[in-house]
């Protein structure tokens, strides 16, 4: 009972979020609901699209909005760790070092085409999404509270990319991938960008005493045995769908992990949550279990060769799995 009356009395703060957004974004809601999922979840998200679609604009305008901290990384080859997580600077008259802390150093982190840089920078952001820390010389400094990346990958230019590790991969809790607007909307962004509003026209909604506030109420959601019990099962489909009675063995090279089960859990809860509902439905689980397994599934030659992608692969299960 405490729990719906919490979320019941909290949902409503976001009402005034969205608005404030949606005064900047248009048909974007699929991925402003994906960032909250991620902030109120304490996870961190990669996005795919095209050039061209408000990705960078919608981050700094939720960081806006939530009174957040927001510093943008432009990854390239030649980027090094120190550009990231900061040095160690010399003082010759005292003779001693001093830390200058890297962009890392905030509470949204926008890590734009992550994939243009080489292994030891990503290992380098692999630590602070991790350990929410970063090691400097001899120094381990903890980043700020809250603390959330995300990652921008652009699907159609490979040229001069490195492949992220799969242990990276894995630490993301989402992939949304963002598609063209529609003709309604993007007539409403010619009209809206007619003028010259940025992020800097919206006032801050919600302040990070009240985020935390949020994230305790989602933690707070209830989620019957019989739907955790359904979480598992989808992952575990994933890995050996012989088990469950479902065709894709050929499809599926690697399976998603365990920490993909509590992700999906975990977005499930907030997904409840942005609905304003203090316990979960397997309506949730289905609708936040495409954007959380796409990018933990490797998909066979087979399944390529059927050009088929891993979030076609993940929807087939969630169509055969019975549902509680």
């Amino acid at each position: 009972m405490t729990d719906r009356v919490n979320v019941e009395k909290l949902r409503p703060k976001l009402d005034p979020f969205y608005r404030a957004v949606e005064g900047v974004l248009i048909g974007q809601r699929h991925l402003v609901d994906g960032l909250l999922i991620g902030l109120l979840t304490d996870g961190h998200v990669i996005l795919e699209g095209v050039p061209g679609l408000a990705k960078t604009l919608a981050v700094r305008t939720v960081a806006r909005a939530l009174e957040l901290k927001f510093n943008r990384i432009q990854f390239t080859p030649d980027l090094l760790p120190a550009d990231v997580v900061g040095t160690q600077i010399y003082n010759p008259r005292s003779g001693e070092f001093t830390i200058k802390q890297g962009p890392v150093f905030a509470n949204v982190v926008l890590a734009d085409e992550i994939n243009r840089a080489p292994a030891k920078v990503q290992s380098a952001l692999l630590e602070a999404m991790a350990e929410r820390q970063v090691t400097i010389g001899e120094n381990t400094l903890p980043l700020p509270r809250p603390f959330f990346v995300l990652a921008t990958q652009n699907p159609i230019e490979q040229e001069g990319t490195y492949p992220l590790p799969e242990a990276q991969v894995d630490r993301f809790m989402l992939k949304l991938v963002i598609d063209y607007p529609s003709r309604t909307d993007e007539l409403a962004v010619l009209d809206r960008m007619g003028g010259l509003a940025t992020t800097n026209d919206i006032a801050p909604v919600l302040s990070p005493v009240e985020l935390e506030e949020l994230r305790a109420a989602t933690d707070s959601v209830f989620v019957d045995p019989k739907v955790k019990g359904y979480i598992v099962d989808i992952v575990r489909a994933t890995r050996k769908p012989a088990d469950y009675g479902l065709d894709l063995g050929e499809l599926i090279q690697l399976g998603a992990s365990t920490r993909a089960v509590i992700s999906l859990h975990r977005a499930a809860k907030a997904h409840a949550f942005l609905a304003g509902r203090a316990y979960v439905t397997p309506e949730d689980v289905k609708t936040t279990a495409v954007d959380v397994l796409r990018h933990r599934l490797v998909i066979s030659f087979e399944a390529e060769a059927e050009d088929l992608r891993p979030e076609q692969v993940v929807r087939q299960v969630l169509d055969k799995l019975p549902v509680p």
